[in-house]
């Protein structure tokens, strides 16, 4: 009977090999090892390497958005003059509704 209640489970996680030991009679979860850490990069220069890259990454974003709030003021201009031409070419007075229609 005693070897009834020692009875565990282990049970490893397909995706990330991770290990949970579970109780087999009250289904709580025992302990858990976490899955080792793959490494990223094979070498130095390899991480090197790619630090590069999403710096330059880094940088080309951060020139796209300092050009882009340079020419905020421009696209707002415009867009507050085509809106402005809209609203005079609407007819005056309140718009119909599907509710007023009936």
């Amino acid at each position: 009977m005693a070897n009834e209640t020692e009875k565990t489970f282990e049970i490893t996680c397909p995706d990330c090999a991770a290990v949970i030991k579970v109780d087999a009679v009250s289904g709580l979860v025992l302990s858990h090892t976490p899955a080792p850490r793959k490494r990223m990069f094979e070498d130095l220069e390899t991480a090197a390497k790619a630090m590069r890259e999403q710096d330059e990454r880094k940088e080309s974003i951060f020139r796209q958005s300092v050009d882009a709030e340079k020419n905020k003021a421009e696209l707002l201009e415009k867009k507050f003059a085509e809106a402005l031409r809209k609203a005079k070419d609407a007819p005056e007075g309140r718009p119909l509704r599907d509710f007023d229609l009936d």
